[in-house]
């Protein structure tokens, strides 16, 4: 078996702006590969999306997050960018399209409340997730 597997994940958006809980997905393809201690690296390509980790207890958290970055990213500038999406793409930028999390005994190193969300801010749109999971 090789030390190193990689998988996509297909997420599809509802909203123009939504956190989406990967969590399970994520924790299906560790499995899925075999890997029992590593490294999980979960990459997004898009410019208007992000990934993120924070708190999945409660789904106010997430609601939360979305109000807060509409506070500090406005959609009310006189932004150059053509297409009209700029506010997505500071937020994009704001998150990060990238996160790693450790592996060990085949689950992932998570705090209690934490869980992995896709971010979208230009939806709704079908989106791909890249999962590496490395062993070592």
């Amino acid at each position: 078996m090789s030390d190193r597997k990689s998988f996509v994940l297909d997420i599809r958006s509802s909203s123009g702006n939504q956190l989406i809980d990967i969590t399970s997905e994520v924790s299906e393809k560790i499995s899925d590969s075999g890997v029992k201690n590593g490294i999980c690296h979960i990459y997004v390509p898009h410019t208007t999306a992000a990934v993120t980790i924070n708190e999945n207890a409660d789904p106010d958290v997430a609601i939360d997050i979305l109000a807060g970055l509409d506070d500090i990213v406005s959609d009310k500038l006189e932004y150059r960018h053509s297409e009209g999406n700029s506010p997505a793409h500071i937020k994009s930028s704001l998150l990060g399209i990238q996160e790693q999390v450790l592996i060990e005994n085949g689950r992932m190193v998570l705090g209690t409340w934490q869980g992995i969300y896709f971010c979208e801010f230009d939806g709704p749109r079908s989106r791909k997730i890249h999962v590496k999971v490395i062993g070592g």
